[in-house]
């Protein structure tokens, strides 16, 4: 055909986690290019069925499927040239560990791939992936970023054809970033947002979730792409107070009004406690708390670091958009006076743009989380 949603473009493509939020992404584009799409599933075929309009009629395949059951990977892949697995979860269920989600998943998928012949597979990890991640307070650091590096060894054994990104936070519409830290139960009781070192040591690279998903519709047909790692953050870098400090006066929250505060979280057993019990909570992980537990917030206490060797989405043709044109969209939902009626156009607050950190700046912060605990004490340093 010409194109679009009425053709088809030749490619067959399972996208594992399709209903997840970066998957709906992912199914709206290949709805859009022409791709018969395959979206394998777990429980209730009822939360598939809003993808069900993603394609063109006949276009858009539902298949039954658990990743402990062999059979039913392979009969999701048997037909597939593409391959995109998003499978993910930032909280541990009785039923599926970390080890389960982010090493044993990805390698038999890989694996069954290979067999079935599949030409292009996308595996998902992070940009702090490790063998040994950068420690805040957990004994051994988060294990989230210790199980999605082996993940990815565990894939590239299977398939070493296979493109893996490594994404920062991402954020938009339906995340678990910005409902994340705008949930009432990541705040503490004060209604103070409790931060590692008050968000002052930690640099972090937010991504939007459309520019994330530019950069994987892109790789599926790139040549360059065939076994290469990409890092996927976005072009601001800044540290986690600033960040907040932005999103929260976004939405008229300021630390003048009262309304935003800052505080520190290893002063706050009470948030350190809330973690815990939700964490190993088996009701509302995702969509109550958004993957709230205390290795999340050992994750979100450290920086997005590059190790400096792999492209980025800029390689892979992405113009990346920054906090300023798509934060204020993404935060509205949230805004204080969201039904207040401004007089004047003028009246209406206007928050302070973001504060970048520089490479100067950064290498002083490093410097200072290296001296350990007694950089946390006020006055100190």
């Amino acid at each position: 055909g010409r194109g679009g949603r009425s053709s088809f473009s030749g490619d067959v493509v399972t996208v594992f986690g399709a209903n997840g939020f970066v998957g709906r992404g992912i199914a709206n584009r290949l709805g859009k290019n022409g791709s018969q799409t395959i979206f394998p599933y777990r429980g209730e075929h009822y939360k598939m069925l809003r993808l069900k309009v993603t394609g063109d009629l006949g276009q858009v395949l539902f298949c039954p499927m658990e990743i402990k059951d062999e059979d039913s990977i392979r009969r999701a892949v048997s037909h597939s040239n593409i391959v995109i697995n998003l499978i993910g979860r930032g909280v541990e269920t009785s039923n599926f560990s970390y080890e389960d989600v982010n090493i044993t998943a990805p390698q038999t998928i890989a694996r069954l791939c290979k067999e079935a012949g599949v030409k292009r597979l996308v595996h998902m990890s992070h940009i702090n992936a490790r063998e040994e991640p950068e420690k805040a307070f957990l004994p051994g650091g988060s294990r989230f970023l210790k199980t999605k590096f082996m993940g990815e060894l565990a894939v590239r054994s299977e398939f070493p054809e296979a493109t893996i990104f490594r994404p920062s936070d991402v954020y938009g519409q339906g995340d678990s970033f910005l409902n994340h830290y705008f949930s009432y139960w990541r705040k503490n009781m004060s209604k103070g947002m409790p931060l590692f070192g008050k968000g002052e040591m930690t640099v972090k690279q937010p991504i939007w979730m459309s520019d994330l998903v530019t950069g994987i519709m892109n790789s599926l047909y790139d040549p360059a792409a065939i076994g290469e790692t990409y890092e996927a953050v976005g072009p601001d870098r800044l540290t986690q107070a600033a960040l907040l400090t932005y999103m929260y006066g976004l939405t008229t929250r300021t630390k003048e009004a009262g309304t935003f505060n800052i505080t520190e979280l290893m002063m706050d057993p009470a948030s350190m406690i809330r973690a815990f019990l939700i964490g190993n909570s088996p009701f509302g992980t995702v969509n109550t708390f958004h993957q709230y537990n205390l290795d999340r917030l050992e994750r979100d206490s450290i920086s997005d670091m590059s190790e400096g060797v792999y492209p980025d989405l800029s390689d892979l043709g992405v113009k990346l958009h920054t906090l300023e044109e798509k934060m204020p969209w993404e935060v509205a939902p949230w805004d204080l006076y969201s039904y207040f009626q401004y007089e004047r156009p003028e009246e209406k607050p206007v928050a302070a743009p973001p504060v970048h950190v520089t490479m100067e700046q950064e290498r002083k912060l490093n410097q200072k989380r290296g001296l350990g605990p007694i950089a946390l004490v006020p006055g100190l340093m």
